[in-house]
């Protein structure tokens, strides 16, 4: 069957476009062959200290942790500004080392700040490692090569672009290579202490953006698990995939550069904005708190999973490489609850069917995940769409984040000085969270979605804590009507099924027939997306 009109004038036309879209591509492709990437590249093999029980952190902790042998410790970090507070003190506390990996880190305020946290660490005798992904960094290698020219700091890209082509253009020339993502979200200390969680470093992800603020989650570790997040840092670190800033650039930044990006950086960290966020930041309980060693820490077991890097250059089959086959099993084993927190859900067909089933058992499956007001991905939101009333009829429990969560005044003063939920015009889910029968808790960088199973690579822990897994979902209960919306099936008289959003808080109770203040526009773009056939791309 041919694809093209049937009228010959119309079909010539179609034709010579054809042409033309075909000799396109073949220029893209041939121009992508020239790209390429520096060789001979210097890269010394690092690993992360061990002998480092006699640090601050490790001496203050280090009868609790006697303890608690094999086991780990864990305080979980859901507020913005506790979370940039975790590592701001720990870096502050840092004596040793400091290994950072990061999908995104932005040069905005918190991203300047965090950076600003490394440099005086680095200052002061500690080894920096700073590895984040190449995807937001176009633009950026002066930059980085500055902060790499520092003598006790290291920076490395991830799976980089080639700098000798446009960007965009290698998006064609290179499909399958630099769509593939480093996605890993860690932050140790002396290996001491880690975080782990959802967060990249951007004011969005730390109550300090006053249009968006990303509602997320992160876990604070000690003990055993420690170890295995450094272990998993030194494998991409040391992976050929990383490359030294210094090595992108090209060459070595001037002295003139240096201070030119120094004066510049100063005078941000040094301002206003920042002043009142560092603020927050002295007035913050936690802080004081990590400060007097009063943190109360529960304690269980903890099994870091991660992807190999090898997943990025891997055929996608290898699943040797993967993280998700060393979660399957606390899916499969489930019995009574499960709850999903992933702000991209694109569970496909397989996994529609098996929380579908989950459901059909008699286990109660609570999806949690972005609306299409609430979502900074409407593309994603497509590929989940088509795939709400499957899960709906089966009986899964489908609330989405409402664009505008209100938070009481109390969780308001917890957070600190505006910096929450209540500080952002638009609020969306950013939180990668599972809950297994109120006894296990993932926490981490993985989405639900084809994306982050197949395609980037991930990190997160696996927690036995039955306090803390029981205190999330009871806490996720209690507050469903205030910050998402139910969803539900009706089937009109013509026998039509319609997905009907449940507005359940006291104060704005309502039920929309479409999707919550979204327009007519927005609906129309997702719905055509929904059409295309980027499934595995999402």
């Amino acid at each position: 069957m041919s694809v093209a009109p049937s009228n010959p004038a119309v079909h010539h036309a179609w034709r010579r476009n054809a042409a033309w879209i075909l000799l396109t591509i073949a220029m893209l492709v041939f121009a992508g062959g020239c790209t390429s990437l520096p060789a001979d590249v210097d890269r010394p093999v690092s690993h992360a200290f061990t002998d480092t029980d006699d640090t601050t952190i490790g001496k203050r902790r280090r009868d609790e942790i006697r303890r608690h042998p094999g086991e780990s410790g864990l305080l979980l970090l859901p507020a913005g500004l506790d979370a940039f507070v975790a590592r701001a003190v720990l870096a502050d506390a840092a004596e040793r080392s400091i290994d950072a990996q990061y999908y995104l880190l932005h040069s905005d305020l918190t991203g300047r700040l965090f950076v600003h946290r490394l440099v005086e660490a680095a200052d002061r005798g500690v080894r920096v490692r700073l590895l984040v992904d190449d995807m937001d960094l176009g633009g950026k290698d002066l930059g980085a090569a500055v902060l790499d020219s520092h003598p006790n700091v290291e920076v490395r890209l991830f799976n980089p672009f080639s700098r000798d082509s446009a960007r965009l253009l290698q998006f064609v020339t290179r499909f399958g290579s630099v769509t593939r993502r480093m996605h890993n979200k860690s932050f140790t200390v002396d290996n001491q202490a880690a975080i782990l969680g959802g967060r990249n470093i951007g004011d969005t992800y730390f109550d300090a953006d006053a249009e968006v603020g990303f509602s997320d989650l992160d876990v604070l570790l000690i003990g055993s698990a420690v170890r295995e997040v450094s272990d998993s840092f030194d494998r991409y670190w040391n992976s050929e995939l990383a490359y030294p800033a210094s090595a992108l650039l090209g060459r070595e930044p001037t002295a003139e550069e240096r201070q030119r990006l120094s004066d510049t950086f100063d005078a941000t960290v040094g301002g206003d904005e920042a002043s009142t966020y560092l603020d927050a930041i002295a007035d913050s309980g936690l802080a004081q708190k990590l400060r007097r060693n009063e943190v109360k820490f529960e304690w269980g077991d903890a099994h870091v999973v991660y992807d190999e890097p090898e997943k990025i250059v891997s055929d996608r089959s290898e699943e040797v490489y993967h993280l998700a086959p060393q979660i399957w099993p606390y899916f499969n084993e489930v019995e009574d609850e499960l709850y999903l927190f992933s702000p991209y859900f694109v569970p496909g067909k397989a996994g529609t069917a098996f929380l579908g089933e989950l459901s059909r058992r008699g286990i109660r499956v609570v999806v949690v995940t972005n609306s299409l007001a609430s979502t900074d991905v409407p593309a994603v939101h497509s590929g989940y769409a088509r795939y709400r009333k499957k899960l709906l009829r089966a009986g899964v429990e489908l609330y989405e984040m409402k664009p505008r969560a209100r938070t009481d005044a109390a969780e308001q003063r917890r957070r600190g000085r505006g910096y929450g939920l209540s500080g952002s015009s638009k609020t969306s889910l950013h939180s990668k969270a599972f809950v297994f029968d109120r006894e296990h808790i993932f926490i981490g960088s993985l989405n639900l979605d084809p994306r982050s199973v197949v395609e980037n690579t991930e990190i997160g822990v696996v927690l036995t804590a039955p306090r803390e897994a029981a205190r999330v979902a009871g806490e996720v209960d209690e507050a469903l009507h205030r910050v998402a919306y139910r969803l539900s099936l009706e089937t009109d008289e013509q026998g039509r099924e319609h997905i009907l959003w449940h507005d359940e808080d006291p104060e704005t109770q309502s039920v929309y027939s479409t999707d919550p203040h979204s327009s007519i526009w927005q609906r129309f773009i997702v719905g055509a997306m929904g059409l295309l056939p980027v499934e595995s791309q999402l």
